[in-house]
């Protein structure tokens, strides 16, 4: 996985996967993050639920993390703002997904 760092923090690739059994962080999958959520992908429902699970694991606010591209997609480019690189793939490793 790779984490483009910006100016406000880093970019990242996500794939979410809607109507898990759970909500969570589950491993890479090529260049992506996979993300379960439990939420159906209706009218921003998965979309409300992966930012609280980003949020969770990368122990930022809500606010800091915006969806640039993919709101209708299963592949996602997101934004976190307030974290570098280094910080995140540490906070990743924490919750066991390895993003070398």
């Amino acid at each position: 996985m790779r984490l483009e760092p910006t100016t406000d923090g880093i970019i990242f690739t996500i794939r979410v996967i809607p109507r898990a059994r759970r909500s969570g962080l589950a491993g890479v999958r090529g260049e992506a993050l996979v993300v379960r959520v439990q939420a159906p992908p209706v009218e921003g429902a998965a979309n409300i639920e992966l930012v609280g699970v980003l949020a969770a694991a990368l122990r930022v606010p809500k606010r800091a993390i915006a969806i640039l591209a993919g709101d209708h997609s299963r592949q996602k480019r997101v934004l976190v703002s307030g974290i570098d690189a280094t910080t995140a793939a540490s906070r990743l490793a924490d919750g066991g997904v390895s993003t070398l």
